[in-house]
C-alpha cells in the first residue's frame, strides 16, 4: 500500500457540487444493475448513498464502519461494524457506496468482506482507483478534499495579500 503523501493542494466541494457528483455517480450506475441495495461506508459514504439510493429508487441500506482517518492524519483502518445479515453475501448485486478512495485501506478491506460487490465512488485519488468499479473525478494524490460537512465559511484573505505574507 502506497505511503501517505504530503496534501499540498486543497480541494473545497460544496454541498451543490457533492449532490451534482453524487447525481452523475447514480447515472453511471443505473444501467449497471439491477441492485439489490446499497452499503455506505462510514461516514463519507453516507451522504452519496442517499443521494444515490433516492435517484435508483434504492430502500435497502446498510453501512461498513471503518475508521482510518482522523482529521487529515491517515492511520491504521480499524472495523467498527461490517455487513449486517447474511444479505449481501458475497456483495453479488450490492453496491458499495463511499466518498472517497484514496490509498485504498479502506477499499481493501471492505473488498475482502464483499468481493462481488460493484465499488464506487464520488472522487478518487490514483492509489486506490484500482480498487473501484466507478467514480466520478479524479484528483491528485497530494489533494486534500474538504467534504461540505467538515468546513464551514468563513473569511478568506486576497490572493495577493497571502502571497505578499501580510
Amino acid at each position: 500500500m502506497p505511503e501517505a503523501v504530503p496534501f499540498n493542494k486543497h480541494f473545497p466541494v460544496s454541498w451543490e457540487e457533492l449532490h451534482r457528483n453524487a447525481k452523475a455517480l447514480a447515472w453511471r450506475l443505473i444501467d449497471k444493475g439491477p441492485w439489490k441495495g446499497i452499503i455506505a461506508i462510514t461516514r463519507g459514504g453516507l451522504v452519496p448513498a442517499a443521494i444515490i439510493a433516492r435517484e435508483l429508487e434504492l430502500r435497502l441500506i446498510d453501512t461498513v464502519c471503518v475508521s482510518s482517518y482522523d482529521h487529515q492524519n491517515q492511520r491504521e483502518a480499524m472495523v467498527l461494524k461490517g455487513v449486517e445479515g447474511a444479505n449481501a453475501g458475497e456483495g453479488e448485486g450490492w453496491l458499495i457506496i463511499d466518498d472517497l478512495v484514496d490509498t485504498g485501506k479502506t477499499a481493501v478491506i471492505v473488498r475482502r468482506m464483499l468481493p462481488k460487490a460493484h465499488f464506487a465512488t464520488v472522487y478518487a485519488k490514483p492509489a486506490g482507483r484500482p480498487l473501484v468499479d466507478t467514480f466520478i473525478t479524479e484528483v491528485s494524490q497530494d489533494t486534500w478534499i474538504h467534504f461540505p460537512w467538515d468546513i464551514e465559511l468563513q473569511f478568506s484573505q486576497p490572493i495577493a495579500k497571502r502571497h505578499r505574507g501580510d
